[in-house]
């Protein structure tokens, strides 16, 4: 099965950070990446851009109506994705916990449908969707 693996951190607390800092967390991301394309579980996977270049689009009364940046203030950001294969949502949930933004922010983990052709035969698609805290990444990590 295939699970999207969500990353929200703080983007206040990355851009508080030194570049030696910064070049320590894009470490433990290659070695995150490396492992799960070694394991066979990686499909895709990129960082995100900053909120500020991202654009929210809606459709009012029939007309595409955009605005700069999130529609949101959050404290924490959608910084980038996973795209893995998985067992199950246990193996999806280990896999997110070793994220190395698990630790001081949120993973969220939402099982990808499936749907079988021709589109009147839909399987059903069950809406998983699991958010995996600092603390509770923290807990799975050790």
């Amino acid at each position: 099965m295939e699970y999207m693996l969500l990353i929200y951190n703080s983007e206040k607390e990355r851009a508080s950070m030194s570049e030696a800092q910064r070049g320590e967390i894009f470490g433990e991301y290659r070695a995150f990446t490396d492992a799960i394309v070694k394991s066979g579980h990686f499909k895709a996977g990129a960082p995100l851009q900053a909120t500020s270049t991202a654009t929210t689009v809606r459709v009012k009364g029939g007309k595409t109506v955009t605005t700069d940046g999130p529609f949101a203030e959050t404290r924490e950001q959608l910084g980038g994705y996973y795209l893995v294969e998985a067992k199950n949502l246990d193996e999806a949930i280990e896999i997110a916990a070793k994220i190395p933004g698990a630790t001081t922010g949120t993973m969220v983990v939402a099982e990808k449908c499936i749907r079988r052709l021709p589109f009147i035969e839909r399987e059903s698609c069950n809406q998983k969707l699991i958010c995996l805290s600092s603390s509770l990444a923290q807990q799975r990590a050790h």
